[in-house]
């Protein structure tokens, strides 16, 4: 852990775009999530190659369960060791697993095991490292720049996700899957010397918690925390209703509807792509303003407005008014998004931040997907449109809550 030691150091309130050492964290969180596009190309190819269809769709939910299941326990340990020395040893386990999974397919075909192995310990990491890298930027700017940052790291994982497909594909296409797993790992990689050289703010005297005893422990008063809190308990459902509303038919729900339209594989691209641009628009508005004010409100409408639009999807006439459907969805799903979060990051007390984080990420990740296959076997007993605006309506009342209880719908994000 020498390595990993906590770098302390001035932390600056600066624009945080012109900030060295936010830059230096954005560029680690943008080359590790560019890995993780590849690793996931990687992966799906191999499995394929390796099994059936169904053993292949099997390795590639393998990691669900364990990142659902020890995600809180990961925010325990993301405040017990500080958020940095975790993504640091999270980023360096994952590099890790994936160039030995690359070393074992260049010498031999090992066939299904190693890959699901390395999904198994993906879904394990993940686990720590989610809770870690959302409870970072707290450490490393001022609490009047976190909006800020929210835009600059929506727009670096849409970078990511943009250049790590791509990159998979080519790889896999010119070595195969070693190679594709190969080129992960180097991604992964080269995040760490970058978040070793990130210095973090060390918590304030009152911002640290009271001392317990076991990580069980910790975990109860961290719950405790969140529930008794006026802002942080409401935040917590508007986020599970908006994520339960959006998910399944923005998954799902889209591959349905294009093939019941007959809008095909094209189309479906298309209606992505519009999501895509509009999520992209939402956090580049954020990195260029910085702040936006009365952040609740902001946060209560763009759900409510979002999920009309979500609902009107399902009987857009056109691929055309599809596409300008789902950028507005993302327009109004990334500025609801970014502005929960940085909530979330500014009402914390920075020592419960990473359960803080991990609730949040738990809801998002490990209960909003469980809402994907109940939406296919809902639209296929009562079509698209129904289940559309049944979505619609869960994430609407995500809006309507953060509207309603008035220490929500007032707060504010530091100047």
């Amino acid at each position: 852990m020498s390595a990993t030691a906590v770098r302390s150091g001035p932390v600056t309130d600066r624009a945080a775009h012109r900030d060295p050492n936010v830059l230096r964290w954005l560029g680690a969180y943008a080359s590790s999530m560019a890995g993780d596009g590849v690793y996931y190309i990687a992966l799906s190819w191999a499995a394929v190659q390796a099994g059936t269809p169904s053993q292949a769709g099997l390795v590639m939910s393998v990691s669900a369960l364990p990142r659902a299941v020890l995600m809180l326990g990961g925010g325990v340990i993301a405040d017990r060791f500080g958020p940095r020395r975790v993504v640091i040893g999270s980023d360096v386990a994952r590099c890790a697993a994936v160039l030995g999974v690359a070393a074992l397919l260049f010498l031999t075909s090992p066939g299904l095991w190693p890959l699901a192995v390395l999904a198994l310990v993906f879904g394990i990491v993940d686990a720590v490292f989610i809770p870690a890298v959302g409870a970072l930027p707290a450490r490393i700017t001022g609490k009047g720049q976190l909006a800020r940052v929210q835009g600059m790291r929506g727009l670096a994982y849409r970078f990511a996700v943009v250049v790590g497909a791509p990159l998979g594909g080519l790889a896999v296409a010119i070595g195969g899957a070693a190679a594709a797993f190969g080129l992960a790992g180097l991604l992964i990689a080269a995040s760490v010397p970058l978040l070793i050289s990130v210095r973090v703010r060390e918590l304030p005297q009152g911002d640290t918690a009271a001392p317990v005893t076991t990580a069980w422990s910790d975990l109860v008063v961290g719950l405790r925390y969140i529930r008794g809190h006026r802002v942080l308990a409401p935040l917590m459902l508007a986020i599970a209703l908006g994520d339960l509303g959006f998910v399944g038919p923005l998954n799902v729900g889209l591959t349905l509807l294009a093939d019941e339209r007959g809008w095909g594989a094209a189309g479906m691209g298309w209606v992505l792509a519009g999501f895509g641009v509009g999520a992209g628009a939402a956090s580049f508005l954020l990195t260029v303003r910085g702040r936006l004010p009365h952040a609740g409100q902001v946060a209560g409408y763009a759900l409510v407005a979002g999920s009309v639009a979500i609902g009107a999807l399902a009987y857009a006439p056109s691929v055309v008014a599809a596409v300008g459907t789902a950028l507005l969805i993302g327009l109004l799903a990334g500025l609801s998004g970014a502005m929960c979060h940085a909530l979330l990051q500014t009402q914390a007390d920075p020592a419960f931040l990473g359960r803080v984080i991990s609730v949040a990420s738990l809801v998002s990740l490990g209960l909003a997907p469980l809402s994907m296959p109940v939406s296919a076997a809902a639209i296929g007993a009562w079509g698209t449109g129904p289940v559309f605006v049944v979505s619609a309506v869960v994430c609407g009342l995500g809006g309507v809550v953060a509207l309603c209880v008035r220490d929500l719908r007032r707060a504010e994000l530091p100047r």
